[in-house]
């Protein structure tokens, strides 16, 4: 059975409670019966004779190059078996799914965890059940839902007393409490049992903080804060990875050393990757020609690195990361060196879509759209040559509905019309430039390109829209400038103000956070449909809004301690 602080490894996405504080927390919590913990699975003799066997060998090997040697290794095929060994209605498999996630290895056993879940689903599909153990149940109930499958969130009813209430003897379930919330985290509308559960498991999680001693406090409130659906797990890796040291546990010392292993191939790859959009910029040259544009490769390539996480996608992430620069390079010219007379043209220029017509431009605005005209074309081709659809068209539409948007807020901010905050939001939901990444990545995968898809994704599906609210409205409810930026941007808050008298400003920005929970509702809702987009499209979409706090959390000080911090789990 396994440790207390090995259930906590599995599940947070935080540092994991000290093996030596184990006796500690046991006292504190007295009535945690220990069949709330998970089962780690073991190994044979044999099997981790040959896992620790290979990974001494991969220990003394320098930085891998090339994902597949990872891939094919021995310790993956073993790992594999393992994992295909373990009976469907058994949750040990589940544990070591829950576990590869949050290390950010499970791209190495995508089809081994789908089969997996299926027949964890189709057994579900057979009882209606999924266990009377609180614990076992959220983090069935979560992977199925991370996964694609739409398990009701009635399941939950069994832990309920006659008065529909949460029944109160599970408030002493640390472990169990914390995996209710996170499962929790993947509701849609209009399911109140899990809004429920978020409460009952949050109220009662808060209390244990006052309870238990700093580190054990501080990794329910990290849990509290940052709850796995919602976050970046990579992020987490390092920090699991270094409480993972010295685990004698087989079965998480197979997983570590993958992920050790993984974790410098990774960091490699990125730097490779920035070092080589770094290139490709300064060859561009507009950082140097538009002086007043922002000139931070880094941070527009940390969008791509997050929104597709899979190592295997590194030409991906590159070419996105283009489009990606071209957007804040566009919001400059509108925010911040313009005239309503230029962007009116610059706009129509755009709308129109013609090289010839440039000549009317100003100089700035010449190189721009040059730059633009041709990184489009460069892309539609790669694309064409890679998955045989031309995409042309679809990402003109993209930057025209963009700089449209861009313009409707000049001509707001240049007449001194202050729209009302729907009128705002719709128009900001186009302005934040999502649609134009997130399209770009739908080609870019070159999953489900037909007719019919395709004029989905023209016309921002909710998918796409549900992100874009929640990017729009995160940014709204920062109090800082982004990069002392000279320019004028609304907010959301402001105008809800202003139509609603007498409302306080805290007011308005509870407001704004229940508006990003019913987003992030549509948006998990989004990803259960039977959808014409693939799983791969899907996960990057949920990445592009686990993304945002880490790009709008501005501090005191103007600066991004989240972004920071996440660029040096990256780099």
């Amino acid at each position: 059975m396994a440790s207390f602080s090995s259930a906590l490894i599995i599940v947070s996405s935080q540092t994991p409670i000290p093996r030596t504080k184990i006796s500690e927390i046991k006292k504190t919590n007295l009535n945690t019966t220990p069949t709330s913990f998970p089962i780690a699975p073991k190994f044979t003799t044999s099997q981790c004779h040959k896992i620790v066997k290979t990974f001494n060998y991969l220990s003394t090997q320098p930085v891998i190059a090339d994902e597949s040697c990872l891939e094919n290794s021995e310790v993956v095929e073993v790992f594999k078996q393992i994992l295909g060994k373990v009976g469907a209605d058994s949750f040990e498999c589940l544990a070591m799914i829950d576990a590869v996630q949050r290390l950010g290895i499970d791209h190495y056993f995508v089809r081994r965890n789908e089969e997996v879940l299926g027949k964890k689903y189709a057994l579900f599909c057979e009882n209606g059940l999924l266990g009377r153990n609180l614990y076992k149940a959220a983090l069935s109930f979560r992977l199925l839902r991370q996964h694609g499958y739409h398990v009701p969130a009635g399941i939950f009813s069994v832990f309920e007393d006659r008065k529909g209430r949460f029944k109160q003897e599970l408030s002493t379930d640390i472990t169990g409490l914390l995996e209710l919330y996170e499962a929790s985290q993947l509701s849609i509308e209009g399911e109140d049992i899990l809004d429920e559960a978020r409460e009952f498991s949050a109220q009662h999680l808060k209390a244990w903080e006052e309870k238990l001693n700093h580190s054990h406090a501080r990794f329910v409130k990290n849990t509290l804060d940052h709850p796995y659906h919602k976050s970046q797990s990579r992020v987490m890796v390092s920090n699991l990875l270094a409480n993972l040291q010295g685990c004698t546990n087989e079965w998480m010392y197979a997983v570590q050393g993958l992920a050790m292993r993984d974790f410098n191939l990774v960091h490699s790859l990125h730097r490779r990757e920035i070092m080589q959009f770094s290139e490709w910029w300064n060859n561009l040259g507009l950082g140097k020609e538009l002086v007043f544009v922002r000139d931070q490769p880094v941070k527009w390539h940390i969008w791509s690195l997050a929104c597709l996480a899979d190592p295997s996608l590194s030409e991906e992430r590159i070419e996105l990361t283009k489009p990606i620069s071209l957007i804040y390079v566009i919001d400059d010219i509108f925010d911040v060196k313009g005239s309503l007379e230029e962007l009116t043209l610059f706009t129509e220029v755009i709308n129109r879509w013609d090289y010839a017509a440039i000549e009317r431009l100003p100089g700035y605005m010449k190189i721009c759209f040059k730059a633009l005209h041709a990184i489009t074309n460069e892309i539609s081709h790669k694309v064409y040559q890679k998955h045989g659809w031309n995409p042309v068209d679809s990402l003109r539409k993209t930057w025209v509905n963009l700089c449209n948007a861009f313009l409707v807020e000049a001509k707001w901010f240049a007449s001194g019309e202050q729209p009302n905050p729907d009128e705002y939001l719709r128009n900001g939901i186009i302005s934040s430039g999502v649609h134009i990444l997130l399209v770009h990545v739908f080609f870019l995968l070159g999953q489900g390109l037909t007719k019919e898809n395709v004029e989905v994704i023209d016309n921002n599906p909710g998918i796409i829209s549900s992100v874009a609210t929640i990017l729009r409205l995160w940014d709204d409810l920062g109090s800082a400038k982004d990069e002392n930026q000279e320019g004028h941007d609304g907010s959301y808050v402001y105008f809800y103000i202003k139509e609603h008298q007498g409302v306080r400003v805290e007011e308005a920005r509870n407001h704004v956070n229940q508006m990003i929970s019913k987003a992030w509702k549509q948006l998990n809702q989004e990803c259960l449909f039977p959808y014409p987009f693939s799983s791969s499209f899907k996960n990057a979409s949920l990445n592009f809004a686990r993304m945002v706090p880490f790009m709008y959390s501005y501090d005191e000080n103007q600066r991004l301690p989240s972004l920071e911090d996440y660029m040096k789990s990256l780099l």
